[in-house]
């Protein structure tokens, strides 16, 4: 119940949020915030860890004390001498669990909250990827839109041209096709590139946890930077949850094999027996009995020598596991460090060179059409590829982004 009410409060306090902001955009950092707040799968982390340190609170407590009573040593049939009546037992035993078994067992309990608050950290370092994936794919079909209302604003430029000439034999009718067909076609595009920002709107919300009808928009003017982090062994065993979440492993089971260890320790059990005589003849008695464990004992330490020795194993495999990570991160980050320099290259030539040349050879031939000295199938192909490659440029800029993305997700930042 409680933890509904904090979620229902969370999801007031973004709406209220985004009611505030309604008037200007988004940031990335804002979304990321709410994320983190407010994703239901993060919550399940904080909940389990929470649990785990409610069980470490217990994990000290000693068994419940049991009471009985009954009769003790009644006969069968009727005796003669009356101290062979029986007597009417009360009996109170309590165990005590080795204090060291208690420690430990409260330890390990305690190291689970931390492998949870490490998964936690992983889980948010994948949102907060696709959150970034999403923001940054919506950025660059904000651009899209841009350069398609410019497309349909030229090509209907072409089109009023050659109805206006038409009819004095100075554009022919399959070109007015031609350029109708080539409107529409820009349409079209226009309208799938609104879908898929509202897709992009709709991830945005569902990692953000607020109901997916919920229109905004987003800071357009923001570029992520590309920043190399060092990715020797040290920073990703700080930075990577996942190796984290492996080092809390490791020590949860090596507490746990502490726990077994802890085993050959003894246990101990008193118990008080008090009987009541049936009889005057017949004193009332008691029985006080101590009791202690002997785990030593061969037949009994099989098992908690060989789960020693298999929880040793288990460690082992997750340092490997852990090195296999760290080596896998070196290799991936140099590659992508590498791709996305390319890109940025690439962007640079779009930008610089390439662009701008197609826009010169388009502006000049469109001079020439609205001039009458040159046909508009001509300026339709410089338009369409000045079009084409403002796309690819576009697209170019969002695989840049993404390998961004991959390469702070791979060093968590």
């Amino acid at each position: 119940m409680m933890s509904s009410t904090r979620t229902l409060l969370a999801i007031v306090s973004v709406l209220v949020t985004f009611s505030v902001h309604a008037q200007r955009p988004f940031s990335l950092d804002s979304v990321l915030s709410v994320v983190k707040n407010n994703n239901p799968m993060l919550q399940v982390y904080k909940s389990r860890a929470e649990a785990m340190g409610s069980y470490a609170k217990g994990a000290r407590s000693l068994m419940a004390p049991e009471a009985g009573g009954g009769l003790w040593m009644l006969p069968y049939s009727k005796v003669d001498d009356p101290r062979d009546r029986g007597q009417i037992m009360l009996s109170v035993q309590q165990k005590f669990t080795n204090p060291s078994k208690l420690r430990a067992n409260q330890g390990y309990l305690e190291s689970k909250a931390g492998i949870e608050r490490a998964g936690e950290a992983f889980t948010f370092n994948e949102l907060r990827a696709v959150a970034k994936s999403a923001y940054y794919r919506w950025i660059v079909l904000e651009k899209k839109k841009v350069v398609l209302k410019q497309n349909e604003e030229i090509i209907t430029l072409m089109l009023k041209i050659a109805q206006l000439r038409y009819p004095y034999n100075q554009s022919k009718l399959g070109n007015i096709y031609k350029a109708e067909g080539r409107l529409q076609e820009t349409r079209n595009m226009i309208l799938m590139n609104e879908n898929q920002i509202t897709q992009q709107n709709i991830m945005l919300d569902q990692l953000m946890n607020i109901p997916k009808d919920i229109r905004f928009s987003i800071d357009t003017t923001y570029t992520p930077q590309f920043v190399p982090e060092p990715v020797d062994t040290t920073s990703i065993a700080e930075r990577r949850s996942d190796v984290r979440r492996i080092e809390r492993s490791i020590q949860s089971m090596r507490l746990n094999q502490a726990l077994e260890k802890y085993q050959s320790r003894p246990d101990f059990n008193l118990s008080f027996n008090h009987m009541f005589a049936r009889s005057k003849e017949m004193p009332n008695q008691f029985m006080l009995l101590g009791m202690v464990s002997i785990p030593i004992a061969p037949w009994s330490s099989k098992m908690y020598k060989a789960n020693i020795e298999g929880m040793g194993k288990e460690i082992e495999a997750m340092k490997i596991e852990r090195s296999a990570i760290i080596n896998e991160t070196q290799g991936m980050t140099a590659a992508m460090a590498v791709e996305i320099a390319s890109l940025k290259k690439q962007i640079e030539n779009y930008e610089q060179r390439i662009i701008p040349a197609l826009r010169k050879n388009y502006e000049t031939l469109m001079l020439s059409y609205e001039e009458n000295k040159e046909e508009l199938p001509i300026v339709i192909d410089a338009w369409e590829t000045l079009s084409m490659t403002q796309i690819q440029y576009l697209d170019t800029v969002e695989k840049y982004y993404e390998g961004i993305v991959n390469y702070e997700k791979q060093v968590e930042k």
